[in-house]
């Protein structure tokens, strides 16, 4: 029963924290520190959430060729200004071609 007090009190602390957000003055939302912050935390959170899925395996750190080859190609697809479908692609390919090459 304790975990849905946590669950509960986990939705009522996002809710009031997004009610937070939309009810700031105006002048806070122009202020350039937060419109700098508003920009750079979704590309810092991105950039964890592949550095999870890609390196992570459970509680541990993995490194697991395929996906970092498939993750390389991927950064190389980016440099290169390829495509957003490309760039899956790349990445897709690469990490098949090198999981069948292990297997």
């Amino acid at each position: 029963m304790t975990i849905w007090w946590a669950v509960v009190a986990t939705c009522a602390a996002c809710y009031a924290l997004k009610l937070a957000g939309l009810s700031a003055p105006r002048r806070v939302l122009d202020h350039p520190g937060v419109q700098r912050f508003a920009t750079l935390v979704p590309v810092a959170l991105l950039a964890a959430l592949i550095a999870v899925q890609t390196f992570g395996d459970g509680q541990a750190l993995h490194l697991d060729w395929p996906r970092t080859a498939g993750m390389g190609a991927a950064v190389v697809a980016l440099l290169l200004r390829a495509p957003f479908l490309v760039v899956l692609a790349a990445a897709a390919g690469a990490t098949a071609a090198l999981r069948h090459l292990l297997s």
